[in-house]
C-alpha cells in the first residue's frame, strides 16, 4: 500500500490547491468520502507569513483499479462542449471519406452492384452448357435418324439385303436420337431445377424481408427491408474484381458507359493504328461531357503525324471506342497535328427534328446573308451564304433531298426581291407549291421544254450585263438590286437533273446552258441548283460538276457516289456520306465555307409547314409588288404589240376561246360569219377580204364546208390562225 506523506518546509510556500476525483468504483466497504490528490499548485500572492500545509488524508490509489482519472474541469459545460467538438469533427471527416469513396470500386452502389451480379451467376450456374451440349447432340441425331427412315422407306423390297440393312440402320439411328432427346429432356430439367433451389436460397429472403417488412408496418417497413436487402448485396459484393479476374477490362470503351480518359485516348487511338505503340497523345482540353451527353476533346498528335490520318480512320477509332462510325466526328483544329475528337452518346441526327427557324420570321427574309441550314452533330447551327454561288445537291433515293433543298427555296421565297426559275425533272409535284411564285416554272419533266426555259435565260443573263456595263459596275450587290429590280437575285432550281441531262436530243444542250449559267451568272446575280441522285460524270459532266462550288452529300451506298458529290478524295480524307445511316434522314455532309465538310442534318419543314410559310411569302411579295402575274395568254402578248393585225389576230384568239368555253369542249374551226361578229364586237371594223387577206387558207378550205346551226358554211380552222400568228410575230400559245 502506498502513501503520501506530509512534507514540512521551513519558509513560507503556496497553498497546495485540491482537485476532486470522480467517483469511480470502489470496494464496497468503503465510505462515499471523495479523495483529494495534489493536482496542481497555485501560487498565492500576498502571503504575510509562512502557512503550514494542510494534511492530506491518505488515499489508498489501488481501490480505483485502472479506472482513468479525470480533471475536474472536465466535468465543466466547456469541457464536454470540448470533447463533444472533437466528436462531430471526426464524424464530418468520416462522412467525407464515405461520400469520396462512393463513385470508386469500393462505393457502396458498386458493392450492390458486384453482389447482384456475383449472387446471379450463382444462380445460374453452368449446367446450361450441359443443355446446350445435350441439345445440340439431340437434333443432329434426329437429322440423321431421320434421313435413315427416309432412305428406308424408299429402298426397293427387291434389293434384299440392302433393305434390311437400311432397316436395322434406321432403328439404330432412331434409338440413339431417342435416347439423346431423353438426355436432353434431362439435363433441361436438372438444370431448372436447380437453377430454381438456388434462386429460391438468393433471392427468398431479400422478397420475405420486404414483404414481411410491409405487412407488419406498411411502406415503411418495405423501405427496411429494402435497405437489408442492399446491405446484405453489399456486403456479398464487398470485395473488388481482381484485376485478373475481370476478363471484360481490356475491352470496357465509351460503348459500354465508360468515361473517356487519357488513357483511353491512347489505347483506342494506337488500337486504330493512328500512333505507334510507344507514343502517346497530348491532351490539349481535357475530355468533358456537353449538355447533350457526347464527349469531346482537343488533343495534339505526336510529332510528324498529321491530322488527316486520324481523320481517315475515323472507321477505326469508332471502332475502338466501341460506337457507330457517325457517332464519332474527328476534325482539324488550328494547325495540322491538332484535332478535336467529338464522340456523341447516341447516334445523332435519329430524334425528333425541331421547329426550323424560318417559322419564327415576322418580317421577310434576307437572301442576301446567310441562310440557316441546320444543326451540325454538337447541334450547333450551321449557316451558309449563297451570294455568287452554286450548288449540288445528291445521294441515294430516299435520303432527303427535296426535304433539304426547301431550305435554300423557302429562303429564296422568303424574300420578296428573289425571282424564281424552277425546274422538276422528277414531275411529282414537290416543287409545284411554289409555281406560283416563280417567274419560269417547268414541272412536266419536259427536256424541250426545259431547254427553251435555259435559252430564255442566257439571253436575260446577256441583258442584266449589258445593263451592268451601262452602270459601271462589274458584278451586282445587294444595294445596286435594291436600286435596280432588274437585277435581283434570281435562283434557278433543278430538280432531279439527271432526267434533262441524259436525254439524248436535249442532254448535251442542256449541260452546256447550265455550265454557262453557272460559270457567268454568279456575278450578275443569277444562283444555280442542282439536285439529282448519283451526279457521276454519266449524269452531270464533270466540266459543269466542278463549277458547283457548294457541295451537300447525302446517304450514299459507296464511298466512290459520295466522292462524286464531294470530289475525289473527300472519302479517303473520312468524308463519306456512306457513314450516314438510313435513321438518319435529312443528314449528310455539307462542303459551303472552310477548309473541311461538316456533317450537317438539314432543318425539316413538314408539308403544312411549307403550304404556311408560303403563304407568308404570297402576302410580303403582293405587298412588296413582286408576285408573278402569271404567263400571259396568246392574246394579251399580241395587244401588248399594238399592232393593227395583232390586235385582229387576237379578237380571233379570243373568239375561239369564248366559244370552246360556250360549247363545253375544244372547237378547232369556226365560220367566217361567226368571226366577222366578234371583230366587231370587239371594234374592230375588219371585212371578210381583209379577214381572208391576213389569214390565209388554201383553195381547199376555202371550198371546205362544215355544219353550223342547220347549215353549211366556209370557215377558218384554229391552226390556221395560230400559224399565221407564228409566221408574223413568232409567237405561240
Amino acid at each position: 500500500m502506498t502513501e503520501i506523506q506530509q512534507t514540512p518546509t521551513p519558509a513560507p510556500a503556496p497553498t497546495l490547491a485540491t482537485v476532486t476525483l470522480l467517483p469511480t468504483a470502489r470496494p464496497a466497504d468503503e465510505t462515499a468520502d471523495t479523495a483529494v490528490l495534489d493536482s496542481a499548485r497555485q501560487v498565492l500572492t500576498d502571503l504575510t507569513g509562512p502557512a503550514p500545509l494542510a494534511p492530506v488524508e491518505k488515499v489508498d490509489l489501488d481501490a480505483f483499479d485502472d479506472a482513468p482519472l479525470l480533471p475536474a474541469w472536465m466535468r465543466s459545460p466547456e469541457g464536454w462542449a470540448a470533447y463533444a467538438g472533437v466528436f462531430y469533427r471526426a464524424r464530418r471527416r468520416g462522412f467525407r471519406r464515405w461520400v469520396r469513396r462512393q463513385p470508386t470500386d469500393r462505393g457502396h452502389v458498386h458493392q450492390f452492384g458486384r453482389g447482384a451480379r456475383r449472387t446471379h451467376e450463382w444462380v445460374v450456374g453452368f449446367e446450361g452448357v450441359r443443355v446446350q451440349g445435350a441439345a445440340h447432340t439431340a437434333h443432329v441425331l434426329t437429322r440423321e435418324a431421320r434421313a435413315a427412315a427416309r432412305s428406308a422407306r424408299f429402298t426397293p423390297r427387291i434389293l434384299g439385303s440392302k433393305k434390311d440393312l437400311a432397316m436395322k440402320t434406321a432403328d439404330k439411328l432412331q434409338k440413339e436420337a431417342e435416347a439423346a432427346v431423353a438426355l436432353h429432356k434431362k439435363a433441361r430439367k436438372d438444370r431448372n431445377r436447380a437453377r430454381n433451389l438456388r434462386a429460391a436460397v438468393v433471392y427468398g429472403p431479400p422478397l420475405a424481408a420486404i414483404g414481411g417488412g410491409f405487412a407488419a408496418s406498411g411502406w415503411l417497413g418495405a423501405v427496411v427491408g429494402m435497405l437489408a436487402t442492399f446491405a446484405g448485396g453489399a456486403f456479398a459484393g464487398r470485395k473488388p474484381y481482381e484485376e485478373e479476374a475481370d476478363w471484360s477490362a481490356d475491352w470496357r470503351s465509351l460503348g459500354d458507359g465508360d468515361r473517356m480518359t487519357a488513357p483511353m485516348l491512347d489505347q483506342c487511338f494506337r488500337a486504330a493504328k493512328v500512333i505507334g505503340a510507344d507514343e502517346t497523345l497530348k491532351v490539349v482540353q481535357m475530355p468533358m461531357l456537353d449538355a447533350r451527353g457526347a464527349w469531346s476533346t482537343v488533343i495534339d498528335l505526336p510529332p510528324g503525324i498529321p491530322a488527316k490520318k486520324a481523320m481517315r480512320a475515323v472507321d477505326e477509332l469508332a471502332a475502338a471506342f466501341g460506337v457507330e462510325e457517325a457517332q464519332v466526328s474527328v476534325s482539324k483544329r488550328g494547325r495540322s497535328g491538332r484535332i478535336e475528337l467529338y464522340v456523341s452518346r447516341d447516334l445523332p441526327f435519329t430524334d425528333k427534328a425541331k421547329p426550323g427557324p424560318l417559322l419564327a420570321l415576322e418580317a421577310p427574309a434576307n437572301f442576301w446573308g446567310p441562310i440557316s441550314i441546320g444543326p451540325d452533330v454538337r447541334g450547333l447551327p450551321i449557316s451558309i451564304s449563297v451570294v455568287e454561288r452554286s450548288g449540288l445537291i445528291g445521294g441515294e433515293p430516299g435520303a432527303g433531298k427535296s426535304a433539304s433543298g426547301n431550305t435554300v427555296l423557302l429562303a429564296g421565297a422568303l424574300d420578296p426581291r428573289v425571282l424564281l426559275v424552277l425546274a422538276d425533272g422528277k414531275g411529282g409535284g414537290d416543287l409545284e407549291p411554289f409555281e406560283h411564285l416563280c417567274e419560269c416554272f417547268e414541272g412536266d419533266a419536259d427536256p424541250e421544254a426545259f431547254y427553251k426555259l435555259l435559252l430564255d435565260e442566257v439571253a436575260y443573263m446577256k441583258r442584266r450585263y449589258a445593263l451592268l456595263k451601262r452602270l459601271g459596275k462589274r458584278k451586282v450587290t445587294e444595294e445596286l438590286a435594291n436600286k435596280y429590280p432588274e437585277l435581283s437575285q434570281r435562283l434557278i432550281w433543278v430538280d432531279e437533273l439527271m432526267f434533262y441531262t441524259t436525254d439524248e436530243e436535249y442532254g448535251k444542250k442542256i449541260t452546256k446552258l447550265l455550265r454557262n449559267l453557272v460559270s457567268r451568272g454568279r456575278a450578275a446575280g443569277i444562283l444555280t441548283f442542282c439536285a439529282t441522285q448519283k451526279p457521276g460524270s454519266d449524269v452531270v459532266d464533270t466540266s459543269l460538276r466542278d463549277l458547283l462550288s457548294i457541295r451537300w452529300a447525302l446517304r450514299c451506298t459507296t464511298p466512290e457516289a459520295s466522292d462524286t458529290i464531294l470530289g475525289k478524295g473527300a472519302a479517303a480524307a473520312g468524308y463519306s456520306a456512306k457513314t450516314v445511316q438510313a435513321e438518319m434522314r435529312g443528314a449528310g455532309y455539307l462542303w459551303a465555307e472552310g477548309q473541311n465538310p461538316v456533317m450537317v442534318r438539314a432543318d425539316y419543314y413538314t408539308d403544312e409547314q411549307v403550304n404556311e410559310l408560303l403563304e407568308r411569302a404570297t402576302e410580303w411579295r403582293r405587298a412588296a409588288g413582286t408576285l408573278p402575274t402569271g404567263p400571259l395568254s396568246l392574246g394579251d402578248q399580241l395587244r401588248a404589240l399594238r399592232d393593227d393585225d395583232a390586235n385582229i389576230l387576237a379578237a380571233l384568239v379570243d373568239a375561239f376561246e369564248i366559244r370552246s368555253e360556250t360549247a363545253g369542249e375544244e372547237l378547232d374551226w369556226l365560220p367566217g360569219s361567226v368571226l366577222l361578229a366578234a371583230l366587231t364586237a370587239s371594234g374592230l371594223d375588219v371585212t371578210a377580204e381583209k379577214l381572208g387577206a391576213l389569214v390565209v387558207r388554201t383553195d381547199e378550205e376555202k371550198k371546205a364546208k362544215r355544219a353550223w346551226e342547220g347549215s353549211r358554211v366556209s370557215g377558218y380552222r384554229l391552226d390556221r390562225v395560230t400559224a399565221t400568228i407564228t409566221a408574223q410575230y413568232g409567237l405561240t400559245a
